[in-house]
């Protein structure tokens, strides 16, 4: 999967496929691709979780002009907003995608591979123009997105639950916190020291 820089990716929270009832409704394929204000693990390091937060109004103003569905983040495109073969729904709890896949031979296989197994996950990239970070709680708060790229199905997701650039914002934070808590180890020891020798430090400073 071709990793394109500036952007994250996520696995999408849940998708399915319609039941073909009829010919009109054949080849689609449903999907949450965010769900707000739902804490979610995205890293684990030395026993500790971090976890990502996506805000309820982080899609206003999100550039979501042209939205392409495909496979692995590249390749043909087998569903569009612009053409209305994709569909974006906003919700209280999220942003909800359907997908008419019948319109081009690549669609049409790649529902089957879906249909048959072979591909099971899907995932949506992005890219965030607003966050915030809670060194208390270890979460990551996506305020603002600033454009939607595409959704995307997927044979092998990055790293399953992450992707490189969310795993290196935790490492990031992660190597902050080690280091404020070696420095107020060390802040410790020395208060334990004067404590215990504070004749010594009275002499010296006679």
């Amino acid at each position: 999967m071709p990793i394109k820089k500036g952007r994250e990716y996520r696995a999408l929270q849940g998708f399915s496929l319609v039941p073909r009832e009829g010919e009109s409704d054949a080849y689609k394929v449903r999907g949450t691709a965010i769900v707000f204000d739902t804490p979610t693990v995205l890293f684990e390091c030395d026993g500790v979780k971090y976890y990502e937060v996506i805000d309820r109004h982080a899609l206003d103003g999100c550039d979501l002009s042209d939205v392409i569905m495909n496979y692995n983040h590249g390749g043909k495109v087998v569903a569009r907003l612009r053409n209305k073969t994709l569909t974006l729904n906003i919700t209280d709890r999220g942003l909800d995608i359907e997908a008419d896949l019948s319109g081009t031979v690549a669609g049409r296989d790649l529902y089957e591979e879906i249909d048959g197994g072979y591909i099971d996950k899907m995932s949506f990239s992005f890219a965030v123009q607003e966050a915030e970070y809670d060194a208390a709680t270890h979460t990551r708060r996506i305020t603002k997105f600033r454009k939607l790229y595409d959704v995307s199905a997927v044979d092998i997701p990055a790293y399953e639950e992450t992707d490189l650039s969310a795993r290196s914002f935790f490492e990031v934070e992660h190597s902050k916190e080690v280091k404020a808590l070696e420095q107020a180890a060390r802040r410790r020891r020395l208060l334990a020291r004067t404590r215990t020798y504070p004749h010594t430090t009275q002499k010296q400073e006679e």
